[in-house]
């Protein structure tokens, strides 16, 4: 999806969202901004087959959520899956974290999240 074919609706949200980060999305966005992880870069809050995603890493073609404990509501769950099964559908890697994950062991996060993309390039 290229700049202009997002919604400009979705340009908008994805920009509050911005400065509306949790503590534990300004954890990670804090981890691996500005190329600190491996050189990888990430970006906050994007546009992404009609979904607003937590961070995306373009160039590996993955996403990261960190969700709240909201997300382990049948409901939401629900939900939660159809948007990762639509996100891999086009061609992204989704992997999720909870709040509490990032808040105690970012270390291990940005581990795993380098784990994964070893793996996809293995």
């Amino acid at each position: 999806m290229t700049h202009r074919s997002i919604p400009p609706k979705h340009r908008a949200s994805a920009k509050q969202m911005r400065h509306a980060m949790t503590e534990p999305e300004l954890r990670f966005w804090n981890a691996v901004r500005a190329h600190r992880l491996m050189k990888l870069g990430f970006r906050r809050q994007v546009p992404i087959a009609g979904y607003i995603v937590d961070f995306a890493c373009p160039s590996r073609r993955l996403v990261i959520e960190i969700d709240g404990s909201q997300h382990g509501d049948e409901p939401r769950a629900e939900r939660d899956a159809t948007r990762t099964a639509c996100l891999e559908a086009a061609g992204w890697k989704v992997v999720r974290f909870w709040n509490d994950d990032v808040m105690r062991d970012i270390e291990g996060v940005c581990r795993h999240v380098l784990a994964v993309i070893d793996e996809a390039e293995g």
